[in-house]
C-alpha cells in the first residue's frame, strides 16, 4: 500500500463522516476517484459501509458506483444490497445512475425488476411499499418500463386498489364514522402512521391506541414530535404506550434502525417530560454501546473561544456519546486560552449538560494549551478528538505541543477534529499538522447531530490500519440466482 493511496482511503473514510443532505452529485466526485484507484478497496468498503455507516448519501452512491462498475463482484454485490433497500432509496440510486454515470446496466434494471417482482409476490410486503413509497415506486417501473402486474397496476397506475388491498382500506378508513371504527381497521390491517394520521378527521385516545400499537420503536421515535402536537402524551394509557416503544427501542438489536441520536434530537425538538427525556438517552446510550467500545485512553478537546457555542453543543454531545463506551480513560477540556478540565458526575447528556452549565464561549484561541496542561499534568492518551472551528491565535499552538507531548510521554496519539462553525473550519490547523506529518483524521459538522456516531469507528478501531484491513476482509456478497 503505497502513501498516496493509504491517503485517498484514509480520506475517503473522513468523506463518509459528514452528511451531505439529500445532494448525491456533493459526494460523487470523491468515489469516483477513489473507485478508479483502488476498485478492489471501494467494493470492500462499500459493504462494509452498508452495515456500519449511517449516513444514506454514501450508501446510494456506493451501490450505483457497485451496479456500474466493470467489475463483475461489484455488479454481483450491488444485485444482492440492492434488495435490501427502501423503495426511495432504490429510486434515488436509479437516478444516481441515470444522471451521474449516464447509464443504467442490464444486470441493474435486473436487480429492480427483481426487487419489485419480489414485492408483488407478497401482497402484503407491496401493499405497505405502495403505500408509504407510491411516488418511489411509480417511478421506478415508469423511468425503467418495467410492466407491472395486474395487481401493482391497479394500485399504483389505475386508482383502482382491489378489496384486499391496504389502499382500500385507507379509503374505508377515511370513511368511517366512528373513532371504534377507525381504530379496528388500523389494528386489523396494521396501517401505518405516517399513513393513516393524514385519513383520520379527529385522533381519539382510541385511535392513537391502535397507531401506536401498530408502530415499530424507530417509528415512534421519528413521530414523536407529531405525537405530542396531536395530544398523544396527555392520556396516561397512551403515554404508557408510547414508554412501552422507548423501553423496547433500547433493546433492539436491529442496528441502523434505530438511531441513537435521533433520540436525543428528538427529546431536544419536542421538549417532552422528563421522564421520556431520559428514556429516549436511555435509547441512544444503549444503541451506542452495540457499536463498539473504546479502549484507547482519549482525551475530548472542546473549543470555548469566543463564538464557539456550536462547539460547546457538540462537544457534549460527543462527550455523552463516548463516555458510556470508553473502557480507558477519558479527558475532557475546554479550552480558550486556558483548559479548562470538565467531570461529569454520570454518562447521560443530562450529566455532561450540567457540566458544562458555566462555561461559556469567550476569549481568543490556544488549541495547545489542553495538549500542554495534559503534557504538564503527564495525563497520557492514544488520540486526541478536537471539536474546533481551526482557528489559533495564542501560544501554545497544537503542533508545538503535540511534539513536546510527544516527546515528554513517549506516545504517539491519533488526532481526530472535528470541524465547526460557519465557515465550515478554514483547515488552518489540519493543514499544519500534515505539514508535519502528524496523523490526522477530520470529521466536518454541518448541523446533523445523527452523522456523530460515525465516529465511533474511527474511535473504537486500535488504530487506523487495522480499520482499513477489517474493511478489506469484508467479504462481497454473490448473486445465487446465476
Amino acid at each position: 500500500m503505497n502513501t498516496v493511496e493509504r491517503d485517498l482511503r484514509l480520506e475517503l473514510l473522513n468523506s463518509l463522516l459528514t452528511t451531505p443532505h439529500r445532494d448525491l452529485a456533493k459526494v460523487a466526485e470523491f468515489h469516483k476517484v477513489m473507485v478508479e484507484l483502488d476498485p478492489i478497496f471501494y467494493g470492500h468498503l462499500a459493504v462494509w459501509y452498508q452495515r456500519h455507516g449511517d449516513v444514506r448519501d454514501h450508501q446510494e452512491v456506493f451501490l450505483g458506483n457497485l451496479l456500474t462498475s466493470n467489475v463483475i463482484p461489484h455488479r454481483d454485490a450491488g444485485f444482492v444490497m440492492l434488495q435490501e433497500f427502501p423503495p426511495y432509496q432504490v429510486a434515488r440510486i436509479v437516478d444516481f445512475m441515470k444522471q451521474q454515470q449516464g447509464k443504467v446496466p442490464r444486470s441493474a434494471r435486473t436487480a429492480v425488476r427483481r426487487y419489485l417482482e419480489a414485492r408483488e409476490k407478497n401482497p402484503q410486503f407491496f401493499d405497505r411499499a405502495a403505500v408509504r413509497a407510491r411516488k418511489a415506486m411509480k417511478h421506478l417501473y415508469a423511468t425503467l418500463h418495467i410492466k407491472p402486474n395486474s395487481r401493482a397496476d391497479a394500485i399504483l397506475f389505475k386508482e383502482a386498489p382491489p378489496a384486499d388491498s391496504l389502499a382500500f382500506m385507507l379509503k374505508q378508513l377515511a370513511k368511517a364514522q366512528t373513532p371504534a371504527e377507525q381504530a379496528a381497521l388500523i389494528v386489523e390491517h396494521n396501517i401505518p402512521y405516517t399513513i393513516a394520521v393524514g385519513a383520520v378527521k379527529q385522533l381519539t385516545p382510541t385511535v392513537l391506541v391502535a397507531l401506536i400499537s401498530s408502530m415499530t420503536p424507530p417509528e415512534v421515535i421519528n413521530n414523536l414530535k407529531s405525537l405530542q402536537t396531536r395530544g398523544a402524551m396527555e392520556h396516561p394509557e397512551v403515554k404508557q404506550l408510547i414508554d412501552g416503544k422507548l423501553e423496547e427501542a433500547a433493546k433492539s438489536d436491529r442496528q441502523g434502525r434505530v438511531s441513537a441520536f435521533k433520540a436525543t434530537v428528538a427529546a431536544d425538538v419536542t421538549q417532552l417530560d422528563a421522564a421520556t427525556v431520559a428514556k429516549l438517552e436511555n435509547v441512544a446510550n444503549e444503541q451506542i454501546k452495540k457499536r463498539g467500545k473504546i479502549a484507547k485512553p482519549t482525551a475530548l478537546l472542546i473549543d470555548k473561544s469566543g463564538s464557539m457555542d456550536v462547539a460547546l453543543e457538540v462537544g457534549k454531545q460527543i462527550a455523552a456519546m463516548i463516555s458510556g463506551i470508553t473502557v480507558a480513560d477519558l479527558y475532557v477540556y475546554a479550552f480558550d486560552t486556558l483548559a479548562y478540565p470538565i467531570t461529569a458526575k454520570g454518562k447521560e447528556l443530562s450529566d455532561w449538560e450540567k457540566s458544562f452549565q458555566h462555561i461559556f464561549p469567550n476569549g481568543g484561541t490556544s488549541v495547545g494549551v489542553a495538549v500542554e496542561t495534559m503534557r504538564l499534568k503527564k495525563q497520557v492518551v492514544e488520540q486526541f478528538i478536537i471539536v474546533t472551528d481551526e482557528g489559533e491565535n495564542t501560544q501554545p499552538y497544537l503542533v508545538n505541543a503535540y511534539k513536546a507531548y510527544q516527546r515528554d510521554l513517549g506516545v504517539i496519539p491519533n488526532v481526530i477534529l472535528v470541524k465547526v462553525g460557519d465557515g465550515g473550519a478554514f483547515g488552518y490547523v489540519e493543514n499544519q499538522l500534515k505539514q508535519q506529518q502528524i496523523s490526522v483524521d477530520t470529521f466536518t459538522f454541518k448541523g446533523d447531530y445523527y452523522s456523530l456516531t460515525n465516529l465511533i469507528p474511527l474511535l473504537s478501531r486500535p488504530s487506523r490500519l487495522e480499520l482499513l484491513m477489517e474493511i478489506l476482509e469484508t467479504p462481497l456478497p454473490i448473486r445465487d440466482d446465476k
